[in-house]
């Protein structure tokens, strides 16, 4: 994945100050096939970046707080990559926590979590099944988009395939 940041030059004009690989990205090594790349992140109040400078190696939970964002890309292997005998559901807890911190801690053990952000989810590419905590289950495809409203959900890839989501999360206060 390219990832292609702009900014300003010293006269104020706009220009690219980085062109390349998404630098925080990584494919889990217990759960192959599974990706977490972060490409950008905000935190509240702060201006936006006239230089271009990459924020995302002082984020240290990939939940925003209130007023911050997050933009991660995530692929989901095929769920059955985790009845795999070979799935190592220790060693891959331990990566998401040091790959996803914040989120990782929210986790339940069948992949329902609940996060204070409203996010922004748009499916790329390949199919994935939304399910919420009262069991409904929403099919959705490539182009399909997702405003996840602080609602306890998860994601199940019941395909053969690898599916990839981007995710804006926006940190905001939770109703009640």
């Amino acid at each position: 994945m390219r990832r292609v940041v702009t900014g300003h030059d010293e006269n104020g004009r706009s220009v690219v100050v980085s062109d390349g690989p998404v630098p925080r990205s990584r494919e889990s090594a217990s759960l192959p096939g599974s990706v977490s790349r972060l490409p950008w992140a905000t935190e509240p109040g702060e201006p936006v970046g006239r230089t271009g400078e990459d924020p995302t190696p002082k984020v240290t939970s990939l939940l925003p707080a209130r007023g911050g964002t997050r933009f991660l890309v995530l692929t989901f292997p095929p769920d059955t990559a985790m009845a795999d005998p070979a799935f190592d559901p220790i060693a891959f807890d331990r990566e998401q926590r040091a790959d996803s911190p914040g989120i990782a801690d929210l986790m339940e053990p069948d992949g329902m979590h609940t996060t204070p952000t409203v996010d922004y989810g748009i499916v790329l590419q390949g199919e994935i099944v939304l399910e919420l905590d009262d069991g409904h289950c929403t099919h959705l495809c490539a182009g399909d988009i997702v405003i996840q409203n602080g609602t306890r959900h998860g994601w199940r890839n019941r395909s053969d395939r690898p599916v990839t989501m981007a995710f804006v999360l926006v940190g905001a206060e939770r109703d009640g």
